[in-house]
Formats: C-alpha cells, sequence, structure tokens
C-alpha cells in the first residue's frame, strides 16, 4: 500500500513538472534515451566521468550525494520542495536564464537612448549649420575688400588706407563684428595699430523706419562728384546736404571746410577726385559725420583712415558696457534671463563703473547740444557702448545716433495706424496723431533719459549704502523725462549735472577717478 501511494504520488509531480516546464526549455533540457524512456539531460559543457555518472537513476550528484530518485516521495519533506528538486535536477541552466520580459525591457531602454542620442546629434548639427551659415552671409569681408580695391586700382576712389588695404596688405580684417549684411565690421590691424574696421556693402541714400537703420539702395556706387566737378561745386554740394541733415545752422561753412581737411588723405592740400568721391560716399553715413563734428571729444573714436565708404576707427579694449564675451556656439544654449543676470556678475568696481557712467553721460551732454545741431540717440544698448582700459567710456558703434532735423523731417509724413508705427531704432519713438493717421515730429524721450534706464541696474547694483537712496532718486526723476514737457531744457541740465557730481563726489578721491 505505501508503494503504491508513493508511486501515484511521483507520478503526479511528474506531470506537474512537465505541465509547468516551457515547451522550449523542455526540449533543450530532455532527450529521448535508447530505451524509448524519457531521462534528463546532462547540462552543457564537459562532465567528467563520475559526474556523468551522477546522472542516472539513483547515481551521485557533484558533491558526492545520492541525488533522490524519482521513486522515493520520502526524501522530499512536501510536495512543492520535491517538485522544484526535481525541476532544478532535469533543467539546471533555465534557472540562471533571464525571464524574457527583462530581456525585452533591456533592449526598450537601449533603444530608447539610442534614438535620443542620435536627436540630439541632429539637432545640434542643424543649428551649427543654420549659425554657420548666418555667419557667412554677415561677414562679407572679402567681398567688400574686393569692391573697393578693385575701384582703387581702376583710380575711382582714392583714401589713406587704400595702399595699406589692397597693395601693400598691411590692413587687414580680424574678427567678424556684423551685425547685419550690410554693415560690415570687423576687429583688424592697420600696421601695429589695432582699429575697428568698417565697410558699407551699398550705399546708403535715406531712412527708412522697418529694420534697417541705414537701408541700401542698389545703384552704382561712387557716382557722385563727377569728373569735371570743381572744388567749389564740391563744396556747395555738401553745403547742401549738411543743410538736408542738419538744418540750417550757421556755420555750416566752417563745417564743410572740415570736411574738406579730413578728405584730403595724402595732405597735399588738394582733395583729388578720387578722394573727394569717398568722402561724398562716407557723408551719407551719419557715424562718420558724428565723428568728424565731434573729433576732439574724449568719448568719441578717432578716425584713423579711409577708402572708398569703407573706414577704419580707434579701437576699443572692451567692446561691451558689461558682460563677457563668449562662443556663439555657447550663446544658443543660454536662456536670455539666465545671460543678463550672467552680464550683471562680470563687470567693473563700482567706482569704475560709476566712471564709465558719468562718460556715458558726458557724451549724451555732447550730442544734446552739439556745435552743430542736436542728435538722437536711437538705440542705447551695452553692446554699442565700450571702454578702454583706463575706465573711460568709448562710443563703439554710432551708426543709429542720427541728426534730430533729418529724422523729424522724415517722419512727420509717414502713415501711421498706432503708436507702434512710430519707432524709429529702438529707443527713437514718436506718438501717432489719430486724426491725419501720420506721426507726429516730436520724439517723447530725451537722450538723457534713455541713458538713466540703462544706467540704472548698472549702478544700483553693488552701490554704497550711503547714497543708494539718492542715487536711485535722482535716476528715476532721470528716467521720467520727457521732451514736450515745460522747460525740459533746464531740467535735463539741472538732472545731469546732480548725477555727475553725485557720483563724481563718491569716486573724486579714489585711484579710480
Amino acid at each position: 500500500m505505501a508503494e503504491s501511494a508513493a508511486a501515484a504520488l511521483t507520478t503526479a509531480a511528474a506531470g506537474q513538472v512537465e505541465q509547468e516546464a516551457e515547451p522550449r526549455t523542455a526540449g533543450r533540457c530532455l532527450r529521448r534515451g535508447a530505451g524509448g524512456g524519457v531521462r534528463p539531460s546532462p547540462p552543457r559543457g564537459r562532465r567528467s566521468g563520475r559526474a556523468r555518472a551522477g546522472w542516472g537513476r539513483g547515481g551521485r550528484g557533484r558533491r558526492g550525494a545520492r541525488s533522490p530518485a524519482l521513486g522515493s516521495a520520502s526524501d522530499c519533506g512536501a510536495a512543492g520542495r520535491c517538485v522544484i528538486t526535481m525541476a532544478r535536477s532535469l533543467c539546471p541552466g533555465a534557472w540562471l536564464r533571464k525571464p524574457y520580459y527583462l530581456q525585452a525591457r533591456f533592449s526598450y531602454v537601449r533603444m530608447k537612448y539610442l534614438f535620443f542620442s542620435w536627436l540630439v546629434v541632429f539637432v545640434g548639427s542643424w543649428i551649427i549649420y543654420v549659425q554657420y551659415s548666418t555667419y557667412t552671409e554677415l561677414c562679407r569681408g572679402k567681398d567688400c575688400k574686393k569692391i573697393i580695391c578693385d575701384k582703387y586700382k581702376t583710380g575711382v576712389i582714392d583714401g589713406p588706407a587704400c595702399n595699406s588695404l589692397c597693395v601693400t596688405e598691411t590692413l587687414y580684417f580680424g574678427k567678424c563684428l556684423s551685425t547685419k549684411p550690410n554693415n560690415q565690421m570687423y576687429l583688424g590691424i592697420w600696421g601695429n595699430l589695432p582699429g575697428v574696421v568698417k565697410c558699407q556693402m551699398e550705399q546708403a541714400l535715406h531712412l527708412d523706419f522697418g529694420t534697417e537703420l541705414e537701408p541700401r539702395k542698389e545703384i552704382v556706387l561712387f557716382d557722385k562728384p563727377t569728373r569735371g566737378t570743381t572744388v567749389q561745386k564740391f563744396k556747395e554740394m555738401v553745403y547742401s546736404l549738411f543743410k538736408a541733415k542738419l538744418g540750417d545752422q550757421g556755420n555750416l561753412s566752417e563745417l564743410v571746410n572740415l570736411i574738406l581737411t579730413v578728405a584730403d588723405g595724402d595732405k597735399d592740400g588738394q582733395v583729388s577726385l578720387g578722394e573727394a568721391k569717398s568722402a561724398w560716399a562716407l557723408l551719407q553715413l551719419n557715424e562718420f559725420l558724428l565723428m568728424v563734428i565731434l573729433q576732439d571729444k574724449e568719448h568719441t573714436p578717432k578716425l584713423m583712415g579711409f577708402c572708398g565708404d569703407l573706414y577704419v576707427m580707434e579701437s576699443v579694449e572692451y567692446t561691451s558696457l558689461y558682460g563677457i564675451s563668449l562662443p556663439w556656439v555657447i550663446e544658443l544654449f543660454i536662456p536670455s534671463g539666465f545671460r543678463r543676470s550672467m552680464d550683471q556678475l562680470f563687470t567693473p568696481s563700482w567706482p569704475r563703473k560709476a566712471k564709465i557712467a558719468i562718460g556715458l553721460l558726458e557724451f549724451v551732454e555732447d550730442v544734446f547740444h552739439g556745435p552743430y545741431g542736436n542728435f538722437l540717440m536711437c538705440d542705447i544698448s551695452a553692446k554699442n557702448l565700450g571702454y578702454n582700459d583706463k575706465y573711460d567710456l568709448k562710443m563703439v558703434d554710432m551708426r543709429k545716433i542720427v541728426p534730430e532735423t533729418n529724422l523729424k523731417e522724415l517722419i512727420k509724413d509717414r502713415h501711421c495706424e498706432s503708436d507702434l508705427d512710430c519707432v524709429y531704432g529702438t529707443d527713437c519713438r514718436t506718438t501717432c496723431d489719430q486724426s491725419t493717421m501720420k506721426c507726429t515730429s516730436e520724439v517723447i524721450q530725451p537722450n538723457l533719459a534713455k541713458a538713466c534706464q540703462l544706467l540704472k541696474d548698472y549702478l544700483l547694483r553693488g552701490a554704497p549704502t550711503e547714497i543708494r537712496e539718492e542715487l536711485e532718486k535722482q535716476l528715476y526723476s532721470c528716467i521720467a523725462l520727457k521732451v514736450t514737457a515745460n522747460q525740459m531744457e533746464m531740467e535735463h541740465s539741472l538732472i545731469l549735472n546732480n548725477l555727475k557730481t553725485l557720483l563724481w563726489k563718491k569716486i573724486s578721491y579714489t585711484n579710480d577717478s
């Protein structure tokens, strides 16, 4: 009776093992013997004879102990343990293999990371390609040099920089600083002197209130003055141009004579036709005109030379009011808000910032009522201001500083639907007259208010506690200035002098003064 019960239990356990084992595992682990019966196959690998012998019924296992016989249920403590033991005996390799769903999950994760890696590479390559294409479109120094040198070698233009640029090649372009394709700007070297080289790809004729401050029109370059024009006729041409740009000033004749002196590049006392063509092309540019007018002022970069409408100006050590210069590839991945906060960290000490700010206030004073009329600063931003190693302010880009008379004449008849249509550059704004749907001619904010808006965060960060409250009060009064206010000129002068006095008093006894 006991033997019959044991045989029945053994048969049931074997049936349960066969049902739970996977078909692939069973097929791999079981093989049919010579006598037709089914017996477990030995695991993979080479085994000794003793080990192979242990795989028979009642044989010894790896440790020398007899394996439990299929017919003896008493060797297993319980039916479940017996099943497990027999399953391990039948196919020991199956217990070491990873389940199928784990292998599938591993493949999915690997494919996911591979996909995202290729996506990052693709997007990064596309960004670099777009930026490189933009760079090649903006930086066209070779084209500019070719145009200028072709005109010089055919005798059309002349100037003090022509020989160095086109013959001896001691004037060459360095790092590209261009922001628009038609206004080329480079750091350059002229002999042993560093400078900033600027070149116009096309000639500027008039102002437009779109995206361009000095848009170009496709015409024949350097077509004026024509051959046979006398010096007196050329002076009349220049006088008429100044009258249109600057208004009817009483001292325009002095400015005309100053221009003739600058145009005489070889200093032989005569202005050749080539020099006159170069001077006429340059006089269409507001920056060149302002450099000539303010050539004796401390904060205006000095003109080093010209050839055609290419000109070289004094170099500035630091080409931005604050911040650090980073490669454009890194700039792409820095958020604008974080970039502004980071720029504020990389600024000079507060006494040096105060000295730079005083320089900006003095420049505003120079252009507010200059010797030849008022100029409007239509883009006061940190990238247009710089300073030298002594922390004296130097203007880096003055192309967006325009004569007030010229701007008023051109903007007053512009069609508008709202005040947003009456904007020149980024900072020169007028109002829209809804009755006539035309822009008014009066600019809302004076130069000083725009400068104070820029200096507010620049000066208040790190300001000494004893003057911070008074400084903040003066800056907000300055920002509130309006052109249309009564006695604006008196308030303008008063606030400007108060700010300069407050800053100078604080730094006058320091090494930075």
